[in-house]
């Protein structure tokens, strides 16, 4: 588990986020608790629960993309949910529980990604010799005369696998056949009891098939099977339930879809129905999965919603006690836009600059050309709707998408440089602004 501290965190998230401190110091302060609780006697620390979070703001603000990044920095099994999705026990639709399924899922890709790693120079080698052996027909006399000649073969033939003489040759290879089985995937998997969906799997006998693939990607089909041969998958799904259950994070966007402002409704006895299922996983309770079972009482979750309409305190109260920290996001500012055009590690000007960079134009954008992009991306949650961030990404598409299709033409007739000014902005989207059906639109 990261040992990053808060501020270390913090420096971390403000490399591809702008703004939003109050709630990058939150995740971070919930994180490093978690590695504190790991220093402590596993008898008290049985007695220390997560420190739940509910950010609360306008969509396109940061609300997904710190919980993401924030996974993605400490190396944890994540994955968000939308709670509106779900359905009460009892009701067609996804229950409340699939999400640990998936959660661990997606610890276990985590730690066979890092187990393969650990494996991959044997089985490089395997696959090396697998190769040498379907090029040679796997001829082989028993005297050592013959021995020695043949190792000589083999030698050569290694080498000229090393240097890529032979990618381009066509093999035939016995594979393993990786397509789903259609009769198991009819089934509802989040209605299957997991127990019975680990039989039909072992019911099914393994699938192989004979392909004619070049060695290319012969090597890769085979290193795939050779690193599945090495893999210890018992202790692979043991350390994945480990990580998935002292490290996990669960993001449950849209929490306040299922918040009622009127809790003597009858319209909202579905949500409450909902928040009822939600509660015993996030106090903790042992969630039965194909892989064994998943206790919950120490994943971090993590809500957000725009409660327009509701607050958090329309969630039912022993919901909303799961959730002590709560956040709110501010809304995005045309400083905030300019900012975000520039100094993340992946802004989008950035990208934008990368891609046409590939067919040989320099794109170079003015101070004034991001003033205006920011002004009019403002102006356009002003007048349209407010999507936060996202705005900037369809203005940008907006700005660039004539010299975008042109730009392989542009190059062909040795152009190579493009500057972005106030007024190629501007041309490109005030009259969109203008005409606020056509701004719907397009925007």
């Amino acid at each position: 588990m990261s040992d990053l501290t808060p501020r270390q965190i913090v420096s971390e998230l403000d490399r591809h986020i702008i703004g939003q401190d109050m709630a990058k110091r939150a995740v971070a302060v919930a994180v490093r608790n978690r590695w504190r609780r790991r220093q402590l006697d596993p008898d008290f620390a049985r007695e220390v629960v997560p420190r739940n979070i509910v950010m609360v703001g306008p969509t396109g603000v940061g609300k997904t993309e710190i919980a993401r990044r924030l996974a993605r920095l400490v190396k944890a099994p994540f994955v968000k949910v939308e709670a509106s999705k779900f359905t009460e026990v009892g009701y067609v639709g996804r229950d409340v529980e699939s999400m640990v399924r998936d959660l661990l899922e997606i610890g276990i890709s985590m730690v066979r990604a890092e187990h393969a790693q650990s494996v991959r120079e044997s089985a490089q080698k395997a696959v090396e010799e697998r190769l040498v052996g379907l090029l040679l027909g796997d001829e082989k006399s028993d005297d050592s005369s013959d021995d020695e000649s043949h190792e000589f073969v083999r030698t050569r033939m290694r080498e000229k696998l090393a240097d890529g003489t032979l990618d381009e040759r066509e093999i035939e290879i016995n594979v393993r056949d990786t397509r789903p089985t259609p009769a198991i995937n009819m089934i509802g998997m989040d209605q299957m009891d997991p127990g019975m969906n680990s039989i039909l799997e072992n019911l099914v006998p393994e699938r192989r098939s004979r392909r004619r693939v070049t060695v290319d990607r012969a090597r890769t089909l085979l290193l795939e099977e050779e690193t599945e041969k090495l893999l210890d998958q018992q202790k692979i799904i043991e350390q994945a339930i480990e990580r998935t259950e002292n490290a996990g994070m669960i993001f449950i966007d849209e929490i306040d879809k299922i918040a009622s402002s009127d809790r003597q409704g009858n319209s909202d006895v579905s949500r409450q129905g909902v928040q009822r299922d939600l509660l015993p996983i996030v106090e903790g309770s042992a969630i039965n999965t194909k892989h064994g079972v998943v206790h919950s009482d120490q994943i971090l979750f993590i809500a957000a919603g725009a409660f327009h309409g509701t607050s958090v305190s329309d969630l039912m109260p022993e919901l909303q006690g799961r959730f002590p920290i709560r956040v709110e996001l501010d809304a995005l500012t045309r400083d905030d836009f300019r900012r975000i055009l520039t100094e993340p590690d992946a802004a989008i000007t950035k990208q934008q600059c990368a891609l046409l960079g590939t067919e040989s134009l320099e794109i170079r954008f003015t101070d004034d050309s991001l003033d205006a992009l920011a002004e009019l991306a403002a102006e356009a949650n002003a007048t349209l709707e407010n999507i936060g961030a996202r705005r900037l990404m369809t203005v940008m598409e907006k700005v660039f998408e004539e010299l975008a299709f042109d730009a392989p033409d542009m190059a062909a007739r040795g152009e190579t440089s493009v500057e972005i000014t106030d007024s190629f902005v501007r041309e490109r989207l005030a009259p969109l602004l203008k005409d606020e059906d056509l701004g719907r639109f397009v925007l």
